[in-house]
């Protein structure tokens, strides 16, 4: 679950922004009377803070420890259900885990302290006599029997024996005196073992784990071969670094199915990288090295991600549709060193401007990537987010450039944040990336994991300010020439006019474009009258923001830029003036309705 920031107050949402920029996988929470920009605001603190812990959320108090312990005080249950919960001080000087240090609070406090160059204060009696916290192991090792931790490190600290018996160089670096043989012991292992309780067994990240299969082949027969390879030869699950296979199965949902179910990454390799083990396979196939140029996937794939000196402790095995092998490594293995990860294209759709109107689909999708790509005014408005980020600017007139750029660097194996003003998929650029992918039809972009993130359009956000405008029906017409022929724009017009839509115009002018939006008020006044009201939106969202009114009949080009968003109501469509308020709407009926009481 994503981490909450807390903010209560300007300083400490700025400490929390800070925070939020390197911790992973986080997002900045702040009270809604004090703070603007938060990626979830909230009204009320304690019981916002009570919802969150009761939710089993991380949390990041940038305030008074106090506030936190009276928050969740009534809650505590059970350590073992507690998630982290940690205090720091507004200006980021100490870092104090208050709960659930063993689930991810102490490593927290640190992390947070590395960030704001303050220091954590962390009270765990092992993590302080022992430098280390036996049931909070690396990263991709493995607790199989958490509860036999508590009696090992009594142990330890009391200074009884204890026995290592395999290998954990974090263990080994740790200020701890193993005895060579002892009653009580710490056992480091890939195998499934039944535990005991003077036994703390661990599982090392030491598996790679290798699957072929068919094309749509049902993730529960993956999953049944794999579970059943590993029963087979007594391999534990836990200790399962990452899935691997050749490249061309980078969008196979079956692999990323049981990747999901193992909690662990899926990575990828050439046909050439996994040939490079040839001579190592158990069951080279010459037909498969026939159809994808390599003598073996599920095994090759093990071993490469294994690395150069591993084996194959589960040869391939196979079920009607799949395959899998698993190789061990002599060491713990790294999979964001292993092979390529399938490349991922958000096409983000960020609003109009403010940070308020941007979803938090679209705020997530931007902080997880890794390379943003967009015109350098939408890289901008995101400036916080993307700080210390791969950053890609094209010019405004250079969207297919711009696209390329993003689907290339999805291909390499990034995530890529392609960055759209409004909403993506309204004269934006989701279209364009769609029209390269079936124009040209390359394997490379075939395989990506491509998403669409809405946001808020600039016509939603016009019609937001002024009141209700496009509460009938409405449609859009942009009225850029650029792109398409000024006949078809014409037809389009007349069609607008005589089905009474309210419409807006994007696009409206530009420096050399300055006769349309006068052609589309004269057709349009055709059908309806000159007093209809019109909007004028430009900026939204942003520093220079400015929405006026005028009407259908008074609408000047003069009036409008590039910026701008033109919205022309239909013939039901009301201006109301209440001394400094005015607003436009349009009646959708009720009024009929109330009256004959249906």
């Amino acid at each position: 679950m994503k981490t909450a920031v807390i903010a209560l107050t300007a300083g400490g949402f700025e400490t929390a922004r800070k925070i939020a920029a390197v911790l992973p996988d986080c997002e900045v929470h702040g009270l809604a009377s004090r703070i603007q920009g938060a990626d979830v605001h909230f009204e009320h603190t304690l019981e916002h803070l009570k919802a969150l812990f009761l939710d089993r959320r991380p949390i990041v108090g940038i305030c008074a420890a106090g506030i936190l312990i009276r928050a969740v005080a009534p809650l505590l249950v059970h350590k073992k259900d507690e998630p982290p919960v940690v205090s720091v001080a507004e200006d980021g000087s100490v870092a104090v885990p208050l709960l659930g240090g063993h689930h991810g609070a102490n490593h927290i406090a640190q992390n947070i302290a590395e960030i704001l160059g303050g220091v954590s204060a962390v009270t765990t009696a092992g993590d302080v006599k022992l430098g280390v916290a036996l049931d909070e192991p690396p990263a991709g090792w493995k607790v199989a029997n958490p509860e036999a931790a508590k009696g090992i490190a009594a142990a330890l600290l009391a200074g009884e024996p204890v026995a290592l018996v395999g290998q954990a160089d974090w263990l080994e670096k740790a200020d701890i005196a193993f005895a060579d043989v002892a009653d009580k012991a710490i056992r480091v292992t890939c195998e499934n073992i039944e535990p005991s309780g003077d036994t703390l067994i661990l599982h090392p990240p030491r598996l790679a784990l290798g699957v072929g299969c068919e094309r749509g082949c049902d993730a529960q027969e993956l999953m049944d071969l794999i579970q059943k390879t590993l029963a087979d030869k007594w391999l534990a699950k836990e200790a399962i670094a990452c899935v691997t296979s050749l490249n061309l199965k980078a969008d196979e949902a079956a692999v990323h199915a049981v990747a999901k179910e193992l909690g662990v990454p899926a990575r990828f390799f050439t046909a050439e990288e996994l040939e490079a083990r040839r001579d190592d396979l158990a069951n080279p196939s010459d037909v498969v090295f026939s159809e994808v140029g390599c003598h073996g996937v599920a095994e090759g794939a093990a071993l490469v991600a294994a690395g150069p000196e591993s084996r194959l402790v589960a040869d391939k095995t196979k079920s009607a549709r799949a395959t899998c092998a698993v190789a061990l490594s002599i060491d713990d293995i790294d999979p964001s060193t292993v092979g390529k990860q399938q490349g991922r294209l958000s096409i983000v759709g960020i609003g109009p401007g403010t940070p308020e109107w941007r979803t938090p689909a679209a705020t997530e999708a931007i902080a997880r990537a890794s390379d943003v790509v967009g015109y350098q005014l939408y890289l901008d408005l995101v400036a916080p987010l993307i700080k210390g980020k791969n950053q890609h600017e094209s010019a405004l007139a250079k969207e297919e450039h711009r696209v390329r750029v993003a689907l290339d660097l999805a291909a390499e194996g990034k995530d890529v944040a392609l960055i759209c003003s409004g909403d993506a998929g309204i004269y934006a650029l989701a279209t364009l990336a769609f029209e390269l992918l079936d124009r040209e039809d390359d394997p490379d972009w075939n395989r990506l994991a491509i998403e669409v993130v809405p946001g808020v359009s600039a016509i939603q956000a016009a019609a937001a300010r002024i009141g209700a405008p496009i509460g009938h029906d409405f449609c859009t017409v942009s009225l850029s020439d650029l792109l398409t022929p000024w006949e078809d724009i014409v037809t389009r017009l007349h069609a607008v006019a005589d089905g009474n839509f309210i419409v807006a115009f994007y696009n409206p002018v530009s420096q050399r474009r300055r006769t349309q939006l006068p052609e589309a008020q004269r057709i349009l006044l055709t059908k309806r009258s000159p007093e209809t009201p019109v909007v004028l939106a430009r900026n939204l969202g942003r520093a220079e923001e400015r929405i006026t009114t005028t009407t259908l009949g008074a609408l000047s080009v003069d009036d409008v830029d590039m910026l701008t968003l033109v919205l022309v109501g239909n013939d039901q469509t009301r201006l109301i003036d209440r001394g400094a308020n005015r607003w436009v709407y349009t009646p959708r009926g009720y009024a009929k309705k109330m009256e004959t009481g249906s």
